[in-house]
C-alpha cells in the first residue's frame, strides 16, 4: 500500500525576462517560471509534476495546488490506479471549486494529477510513455471524463481506436525505443536579433533539425524581413511554422498571414483567441488555398474546446500542452478525438519541463493511437534543460531521445531549485519586483 503522506509546492522563476528568450507579441518579457509539485508517500515513492507559467501569476497556481493538496493527502496509490478516472472527477467536480472553471483551477488540478500519475508510473517501474502504451484500452477508456465528449467521440469508438492500434503496436514501441518522434525548434524568439535566431538555427541544424518556429505579430514588415532571412538560413526545404500567440482579430489574422505566404509557413499558430472557434474555422477555410495549416491548442482551457475545434475542423495541428488541461486524464480525452477527426497531435513544449512531458504523449500517440508519425512534429527548446533537470531530456538526428527512466522524468537539481524559488532565492535577491506582477514591459 502507498498513501500521500506530503505534498510539497515551490514557486519557481526564471529571469528569462533578461534575454528575452521566450519573447512573443503578448509576452514581451516573460520569466519562465514553475510550479514544481511533489507528492510523497509512506512507502518513500515519490511523484513529482510542474505546472509552466510566464513568471507573474505562478503563486496563484500555487496557492491552488496547497489547497487541492488537502483532498490528496491519504489518496492510496493502489485505488488511483484501479481507477484513476474517480480521483479526477473528485477534483474536477468538487461542488464548490467547479463554480471557479476552467483556467488557473484547472492548471492547478493537473498538477496534483499528473503527480499522481507520475507516482503510479515510478511504481511500476516504467517511463510515463510506457506506463500508457502497455495500459488496456478498457483502463484508457475508464480514465476519461465522457460526460461532454461523447456527442462527438463515444466510449465504444474510443475502445475501438485504441484496440484498432495495437496492430503492430510492437513494431512501433520498438522502432521509437530507438529514436524518438521527430522534434522542431522553436528559434525565433520575437526579441532576439537576427543573428542571435541563426545561432540557434544553426546549432539545431547540428542535432538534425530541419523544422523552425519563429514568433510574428508585432510589425508586418518587421516580420516580411525576418522571415526573408529566416528562410534563407533554414533553406527552401526545411518547415517553416509561425505563432502569433493570439495577438490578431480573426479577419486581421488571414490579411497578416497572406501577407506571409510566400515565405511558405506550414503553419499559422495561434492566429487568434484561443477559444474562437467560428474564427478558427474562418481563418482556416480562407489560408487553405495558401497552403498554410492552422495550429492553436498550448492555451484551450478544456477538451470541450478541443472537442469544437476539431469536429469543426477548424485546426489542422492539435498543439495539446502537458500543464494547461487537468493532467493525463484530459490529454488521453483530446488525442483520441484527434484521432479520430485524422488532426495531426503536434505537442506544445515552449516552457519549464514541458518538453520533458510532451515528449511521453506523442509516443503514446504515435505507438497506440494514431499510430503513425507522418506529419507529427514535437515543440523542443534548447534552453532550460542543463543545470534544471537530474536528467535533461535530449535530442539526436532531429529526434527526441525516448526517455527511460521511471515517471515523467522531472526530477530537478536542488541547486537550481533553491537558487529559483521566488522570492527567497539567490536569483531574485535585490530585484524581486522584476519577477512579481508590477513588472510591466
Amino acid at each position: 500500500m502507498s498513501r500521500i503522506v506530503n505534498i510539497d509546492v515551490v514557486d519557481l522563476r526564471v529571469p528569462t525576462s533578461d534575454t528575452l528568450l521566450g519573447s512573443d507579441p503578448f509576452h514581451k518579457k516573460p520569466n519562465y517560471s514553475s510550479i514544481l509539485t511533489t507528492l510523497t508517500t509512506d512507502d518513500g515513492l515519490v511523484g513529482t509534476s510542474v505546472n509552466f507559467t510566464a513568471g507573474a501569476g505562478n503563486d496563484w497556481i500555487a496557492y491552488g495546488v496547497k489547497d487541492l493538496s488537502q483532498l490528496a493527502k491519504g489518496q492510496d496509490l493502489e485505488d488511483f490506479a484501479a481507477d484513476p478516472g474517480a480521483f479526477y472527477k473528485s477534483l474536477i467536480d468538487h461542488h464548490q471549486l467547479r463554480w471557479l472553471a476552467d483556467g488557473v483551477a484547472r492548471m492547478a488540478i493537473g498538477s496534483i494529477v499528473n503527480a499522481m500519475w507520475d507516482l503510479w508510473a515510478k511504481k511500476e517501474g516504467k517511463p510515463l510513455w510506457q506506463l500508457l502504451v502497455n495500459l488496456v484500452p478498457e483502463q484508457i477508456v475508464q480514465s476519461i471524463d465522457w460526460r461532454y465528449l461523447r456527442d462527438v467521440l463515444t466510449p465504444e469508438e474510443a475502445l475501438e481506436i485504441l484496440q484498432e492500434g495495437q496492430d503492430g503496436r510492437a513494431d512501433r514501441q520498438a522502432h521509437f525505443s530507438e529514436r524518438g518522434p521527430k522534434a522542431y525548434s522553436t528559434a525565433g524568439w520575437l526579441g532576439l536579433t537576427d543573428q542571435q535566431i541563426a545561432d540557434t538555427i544553426n546549432e539545431m541544424k547540428t542535432f538534425g533539425f530541419d523544422c523552425f518556429k519563429m514568433k510574428v505579430g508585432q510589425d508586418l514588415q518587421h516580420d516580411r524581413e525576418r522571415l526573408r532571412f529566416i528562410r534563407k538560413t533554414i533553406g527552401d526545404d526545411a518547415l517553416m511554422m509561425l505563432d502569433a500567440n493570439q495577438i490578431w482579430g480573426v479577419d486581421e489574422a488571414i490579411a497578416y498571414t497572406e501577407q506571409l505566404a510566400e515565405f511558405r509557413p506550414h503553419w499559422i499558430e495561434e492566429p487568434t483567441a484561443r477559444d474562437d472557434v467560428f474564427g478558427y474555422r474562418k481563418i482556416a477555410e480562407a489560408l487553405a488555398p495558401h497552403g498554410i495549416g492552422v495550429a492553436c491548442g498550448e492555451q484551450v482551457p478544456s477538451p470541450v474546446i478541443f472537442k469544437q475545434l476539431l469536429q469543426s475542423q477548424a485546426i489542422k495541428f492539435c498543439q495539446i500542452d502537458a500543464t494547461r488541461l487537468g493532467g493525463v486524464n484530459d490529454v488521453l480525452a483530446v488525442i483520441l478525438m484527434a484521432a479520430k477527426h485524422q488532426t495531426l497531435v503536434c505537442p506544445h513544449g515552449g516552457g519549464i519541463g514541458l518538453c520533458n512531458m510532451i515528449c511521453h504523449y506523442a509516443l503514446w500517440d504515435q505507438i497506440a493511437v494514431a499510430a503513425h508519425s507522418d506529419g507529427q512534429v514535437v515543440e523542443y527548446l534548447n534552453f532550460l534543460q542543463d543545470g534544471v533537470f537530474n536528467d535533461p531530456i535530449g535530442v539526436a538526428d532531429g529526434c527526441y531521445i525516448t526517455p527511460t527512466q521511471p515517471g515523467w522524468n522531472l526530477e530537478m537539481r536542488p541547486d537550481f531549485v533553491a537558487d529559483h524559488t521566488y522570492p527567497s532565492g539567490a536569483v531574485w535577491q535585490g530585484r524581486e519586483d522584476s519577477g512579481a506582477i508590477t513588472f510591466l514591459a
